[in-house]
């Protein structure tokens, strides 16, 4: 038999069973009682064993027709159940929303998009991966996040970006160092310094993106000292062993044993943008997508 027939039949069965009553059944099911006793017939010739004994005043489920109520009746409940939590995905009202960040995006934007999504869709899961901006390319590219906050620009066929943020250039320097004394600081005046950034594995394309800031001024940075977190880069300058450069999102959260100041030039600024692929359309990310943009009322697609 078909598959949708048999469920038709299995549907009709159970019905019967329990109001024990064709009448009453065939009124449930919209059904013409005649029609209901043909698909209860064909549902036994198909089993090869009787469902129901019937009489003229009764009708009472065999041992057999008890038996497969109970596990049919379990297994349209399930389907029913998995039908509704399909159709709440497929409306962007549940699913499963995976997010990926680098530190740029950890202390303000990641986090205050993702608690307002929560309060507007806390049906929907949200799971989190810090992952620098390279690796979030290749596990978009993998499927293995929806979206992911990077150092932008990004520009690829295969992806759309949303820029979030254009945030000036700080430099982070031991309390009363010399540079500190300048009015205004400017990338030259940083030449000649001792710099501490973050290691290559971890920090590649800010460092890539950096390095490319100070050549087109004609200077090469004197990176001295490397380190894979940002308490561990504050410690180092704390300690005096040079000077690094963060991007504003990150100068509420260093301490005190250090000292900022913005380095002024026009191109001396980080982007941070939320990427994914084209092809993803699902009502889960297009929401977050929204919320992201509302949070960030200068962001254009």
């Amino acid at each position: 038999m078909h598959e949708a027939d048999g469920l038709d039949l299995i549907t009709s069965f159970l019905v019967v069973a329990e109001e024990l009553n064709f009448r009453r059944a065939s009124e449930r099911l919209n059904l013409d009682q005649s029609a209901l006793t043909r698909r209860i017939q064909k549902l036994e010739q198909n089993l090869g064993f009787r469902l129901f004994e019937r009489t003229t005043r009764e009708v009472a489920l065999t041992q057999a027709g008890r038996s497969f109520y109970g596990d049919n009746a379990l297994l349209i409940s399930r389907y029913g159940e998995s039908i509704d939590a399909a159709r709440r995905i497929a409306e962007g009202k549940s699913g499963h929303l995976r997010l990926a960040y680098m530190a740029f995006a950890a202390t303000e934007l990641m986090p205050s998009a993702v608690a307002r999504f929560r309060r507007l869709h806390p049906h929907i899961e949200v799971s989190l991966s810090y992952i620098r901006t390279q690796g979030q390319k290749l596990a978009l590219a993998n499927d293995e996040i929806d979206a992911g906050y990077m150092i932008g620009p990004f520009t690829h066929p295969d992806f759309q970006t949303l820029a979030l943020t254009q945030e000036r250039l700080y430099v982070v320097t031991p309390r009363n160092h010399a540079v500190l004394r300048r009015s205004v600081i400017t990338p030259a005046d940083l030449a000649d310094l001792p710099v501490i950034l973050g290691d290559m594995k971890e920090w590649g394309e800010y460092r890539w993106r950096l390095a490319n800031l100070f050549i087109e001024e004609g200077i090469a940075l004197n990176v001295t000292v490397e380190a894979s977190n940002t308490l561990a880069l504050i410690g180092l300058v704390a300690a005096g062993l040079g000077v690094t450069i963060y991007p504003e999102s990150l100068i509420g959260f260093i301490g005190r044993s250090v000292e900022v100041r913005p380095i002024i030039h026009p191109k001396f600024k980080s982007e941070t943008v939320l990427a994914w692929r084209r092809s993803n359309q699902g009502k889960q990310l297009r929401a977050f997508i929204d919320v992201a943009r509302n949070l960030a009322p200068s962001a254009s697609a």
